[in-house]
Order: C-alpha cells, then structure tokens, then sequence
C-alpha cells in the first residue's frame, strides 16, 4: 500500500504504533495519505496536503490510487454530522470530511446525499466564518482532535479553514508560518489568524471575529476578549494566552 485514505468517521493517529500512545491528530474520512512505513497493524502515514506525520491503524485505512490521494477533492461534508452509505451500511462522518468518490448523488461504493461545500466555488467572508465556527461553540477540546466531539485549537483553524477552501498545516507553529504577516492587532481583521506564545513557542491559535473577539478551543470551543496583550476568558477575568503574531490568509 503507497496511497490510502480513511474510510472510518474520523482514525486517530498516534505518535507511536500502539494504542496506548498520545494522539497527535485524526483523519477525517477521506482524507488521503502516503503511506511510510508498514509495522504488522499499523502504518506510519503523512497527509498529501499538510504533511503531518503519524501511526494509525491500517484497518481504518483504504488504499487509493497515487492520482486520487494527491488530488484536492473539491467536496467536503457540511452538516457537523453527515449520512454516507458505504457499501450499503450508513456511517455518520463529520464536518469537513473529503468526499472523493462524490459525483453528484455518490458512487458505485458510496451514496451521499447530504449536505456539501464545493471548496473551489466557496469565497470566504466574515458571515460564512460565523456560519461555520458557531456551531462548534462548547465542542469539548481533546488534544489531537479534529471533530465536533473534540477538538484542539489547530484541528479547529484547520477544518473550519478546510470548509472554506483554504488548505493549512496540522500544528499552530506550522501554521503561524503560513499566510501573510499583520503588523498589529489594530491592523487585523476578522478572519485573521492568532497565534499566541510560551516562552517564544507557539501554543495556541484562534481566529480573530473582530479587533476585540476570538473564537478558539480552549477548555471548549469559545469565544472570548482579546486585547494586544493577549485572551482573557470573559468567564473568569484571567488573562489566558499572550499574544505573539496575527497572520492573514484571505
């Protein structure tokens, strides 16, 4: 197996070939990756769009064609949870999921006829980013998560980022390196991304909803106040995060 992609709701990838390992990340069904390397159950994987690393179970996996894994598939799941028929069994998959066998009303293997974005057609815009990110308002944060059920600050940019068409990396320090650099939060504006720092290390992104608002997962996905110093959890008063950079991608 060269190519595979997922073919479960969401496979957790783990930092070593063992279920007791941390979980780094998940894919979300469709989701294509490269395989690397082969270790009885399990296979160490890279994602064809944002590179990150990881094992997961090669059960969990589908394997695909070199052209299908590097295409980037214009369709994704809209609804936070979504019916597909595979092989005649439905399966709930999550929002944002890659739909690569979707032509309309599915495939010989899989049926959906759900909800979907058409990621080349989608023009990002400040109600669009609301429409997407509300809904995911008290998702549980879960280290590694990239699903309504649990997510960390980065799975959270990155689907949601997904939904509009624009491809980031998997970690906030990979993607406090994307985009393009605003000067100050006086500059920024609303779908710019917030990374913030521990001891000049990158911890923690959000995303801007205004010069004064940032919705992130923290605890809970939630929005909070921001200032140029960095978050205060409007629940308690205590400062959070400090502020390090603002990037823009759209």
């Amino acid at each position: 197996m060269k190519y595979a992609a997922c073919k479960v709701p969401a496979a957790p990838v783990r930092k070593k070939a063992r279920h007791q390992s941390e979980m780094t990340n998940q894919l979300l069904f469709g989701e294509t990756v490269e395989v690397m390397k082969e270790k009885k159950k399990w296979v160490k994987v890279k994602g064809t769009l944002d590179g990150y690393q990881g094992w997961t179970l090669i059960s969990q996996l589908e394997e695909v064609n070199e052209e299908m894994a590097v295409t980037n598939h214009a369709y994704v799941a809209a609804e936070l949870l979504n019916i597909i028929e595979a092989d005649k069994y439905e399966m709930h998959i999550p929002v944002g999921s890659s739909l690569p066998f979707f032509e309309g009303s599915g495939s010989v293997r899989h049926k959906y006829s759900g909800a979907v974005i058409k990621r080349n057609d989608v023009f990002p815009s400040i109600d669009l980013l609301k429409q997407l990110t509300f809904r995911w308002l008290n998702a549980p944060y879960q280290w590694g998560g990239r699903t309504i059920l649990g997510v960390d600050c980065s799975g959270f940019v990155q689907v949601n980022y997904k939904m509009m068409g624009i491809d980031l990396k998997r970690d906030a320090w990979q993607q406090s390196e994307q985009g393009g650099e605003v000067a100050s939060l006086k500059d920024a504006k609303a779908g710019d991304l917030a990374f913030f720092d521990d001891k000049e290390e990158i911890v923690h992104v959000g995303i801007l909803l205004s010069q004064s608002e940032i919705i992130h997962a923290s605890g809970r996905v939630r929005i909070d106040e921001i200032d140029e110093e960095g978050i205060t959890n409007t629940d308690t008063g205590k400062r959070t995060h400090k502020l390090k950079l603002i990037r823009r991608f759209w």
